[in-house]
């Protein structure tokens, strides 16, 4: 999957945050300039339409603001963008880290030769960006500066899409948003539905479905290129899943004369477009928004294919290795979000072990088999086991996969 063939853009740009370009060389340079390139690369390849008109970098582009870092990540700018792509950067949590608020928003504008809040028109659509404070929060001062340009902005069209960047996502409304979200500016967007507002700060996956999130307006998480955090705290790992550096992604967002949006999640690491393609094809109807709260009322739930089975490796004494492989996702979905182990004591039923996996779903390259291994049984106690899939929406298959063991 790639650019939608059909679509004809006269607007392109690329969205990504939460870099952490560090002061010492790490992974995550080398990452931002692959995104930057990479970009270029999709725009030369498209078939109407080759620019990059924008990037846009949602906070948290420098993982403590100091001069060193921010430098880093200009440098890094200067020799990677050409000429006609703009170029704008938030600031956010990290950004104020090294020496407090003041001297970091007088080093930004300094080094990025930019206001922290910008209004930027681009081939004749709106682009707002609001930096945060120190805390990742929203004073009267930014509110005041968006509250005034999107009513400027919207005066030039009521249909027309408003794009708006802030680092943390708006409160409800994507993946991460409840623990790494603010509702400061929630009153002042809300009046506008034709917003389509990027933000990063939870470092969720943004080919998770609940990354774009349509209600009052349209919301898209941005990611990171550092490492992944996760929005539920069931899983045996934590919110940190395993493999959590392998994490580099981006959005691709292009316009038609039409005002339709489309919106392209992309992985750095393999240089390839994740199977989805956001549409937003009347921004400013909220009646035509696909990604809303109705896709809870779910149908169907993943399910293990016919011929399913587990496998058990018996390593050493009280230790189970339980392999097993993904099951097929729910009507309408691409992925599975994650597994329920439930290991019981044969003799007696009883529940000895409990534990939530992820599926791996962040990753281009997401695994064919899980493997995970549980320890503290009993030995030389026979167990038997179940393995229920879940959807994104709440959605667990009630067929598990079923096997049993015996420990040593």
């Amino acid at each position: 999957m790639g650019l939608d063939k059909n679509f004809e853009p006269v607007l392109r740009f690329a969205v990504m945050s939460d870099i952490h370009v560090e002061d010492d060389h790490t992974v995550e340079r080398e990452r931002f300039v692959k995104a930057i390139q990479y970009a270029y690369d999709i725009a030369g390849e498209s078939a109407s339409y080759k620019e990059l008109d924008a990037l846009y970098i949602v906070g948290d582009f420098a993982d403590d603001g100091s001069e060193t870092s921010m430098t880093a990540a200009k440098d890094i700018i200067d020799k990677n963008i050409k000429e006609g792509t703009k170029v704008v950067l938030t600031m956010a949590s990290h950004e104020f880290k090294h020496d407090g608020e003041q001297n970091a928003r007088e080093r930004f504008v300094r080094i990025f030769g930019q206001p922290c809040d910008t209004h930027e028109i681009i081939n004749g659509f709106h682009f707002i960006a609001v930096s945060t404070t120190d805390g990742c929060h929203f004073r009267a001062p930014q509110k005041e500066f968006a509250k005034e340009n999107l009513k400027s902005a919207a005066a030039a069209g009521a249909k027309k899409p408003i794009f708006f960047f802030q680092h943390p996502h708006i409160t409800d409304t994507v993946y991460g948003s409840i623990n790494w979200g603010e509702d400061e500016l929630t009153a002042i967007l809300m009046d506008y539905p034709q917003i389509i507002n990027f933000s990063g700060h939870s470092h969720a996956p943004i080919n998770d479905p609940r990354s774009i999130h349509q209600k009052h307006f349209t919301s898209l998480g941005t990611g990171t290129l550092s490492y992944f955090e996760l929005d539920e705290f069931d899983k045996i790992t934590g919110t940190i899943p395993d493999d959590c550096e392998k994490a580099a992604q981006m959005l691709i967002v292009e316009a038609d004369a039409q005002n339709r949006v489309r919106v392209y999640p992309f992985d750095i690491l393999t240089n390839s477009f994740f199977p989805y393609i956001w549409k937003v094809d009347a921004p400013s109807d909220p009646s035509a928004f696909l990604y809303t709260d109705s896709r809870y009322k779910t149908v169907s739930a993943p399910r293990f294919a016919d011929g399913a089975e587990c496998s058990f490796e018996l390593p050493k004494a009280g230790v189970v290795s339980i392999s097993f492989p993904q099951a097929l996702p729910a009507d309408g979905e691409i992925y599975v979000n994650s597994y329920d182990i439930v290991i019981k004591k044969a003799s007696d039923g009883t529940t000895a072990k409990r534990l939530s996996v992820w599926s791996g779903y962040y990753f281009s390259d997401m695994p064919q088999k899980i493997t995970r291994a549980v320890d503290g049984l009993d030995s030389g106690a026979e167990y038997t086991v179940e393995i229920y899939p879940s959807g994104f929406f709440k959605n667990t298959g009630d067929s598990p996969l079923k096997g049993s063991f015996k420990a040593l």
